[in-house]
């Protein structure tokens, strides 16, 4: 199998005169944390391509107690319109004993609607890249209808480039990152024009 080249990916931050919205989702709550410095700096680079991007933060969302979880998503949600407005999902997220935290998969199972077939990357970081948290999260996200990107940045030790500025990364990540959003992109175009014109029915 052969590579394909983002250039030969064709791809477009707008549909018609309409903006793709993409929301980053910052997964970690801990304290200390420099998962927000990620997500803002995904966010960053996820504007300069052209698409419109709302920066949800785990650590920020107060979901309702657990014991109101309901099959098929729950009702109530301060960030369920957030998630029902995005037209793809930029995750950012560390990798906690081989997996994501339960931050985002409380998130994930307070929604349900909101995320159906639409696409999404990971951008996934800890000491080896984090992306047992990614693999973990695609099996998670395709019983949701979610489209996970081939194309996902594992960040090792990203740590490293973090400074009071913010985050530094090399240039081969900010390449990585934008060749995932690039992908991200083609398929968040295709479908949305699926759900509007041609909407899923079984």
């Amino acid at each position: 199998m052969t590579e394909t080249s983002v250039a030969e990916v064709p791809t477009s931050s707008t549909v018609g005169d309409e903006p793709l919205r993409l929301a980053v989702i910052s997964a970690s709550v801990r304290d200390q944390r420099m998962g927000r410095a990620l997500a803002e700096w995904a966010a960053f680079r996820a504007a300069a391509a052209g698409a419109e991007v709302d920066l949800i933060d785990c650590a920020e969302c107060a979901l309702p107690d657990d014991g109101g979880l309901r099959p098929g998503g729950s009702t109530g949600s301060p960030v369920a319109e957030r998630l029902d407005a995005a037209d793809a999902f930029v995750f950012v997220t560390p990798e906690y004993n081989h997996s994501y935290p339960a931050s985002i998969k409380r998130l994930i199972d307070w929604h349900y609607r909101e995320w159906m077939f639409k696409p999404a990357t990971v951008l996934s970081y800890g000491v080896h890249g984090g992306l047992l948290a990614t693999e973990h999260l695609r099996g998670v996200l395709a019983e949701l209808h979610v489209v996970t990107t081939r194309r996902v940045v594992g960040l090792s030790q990203p740590w490293s480039d973090l400074s009071p500025a913010g985050y530094t990364p090399p240039a081969d990540v900010t390449e990585a990152f934008g060749s995932a959003v690039h992908e991200l992109t083609w398929w968040a175009g295709l479908l949305r024009t699926a759900r509007r014109e041609r909407p899923y029915a079984r």
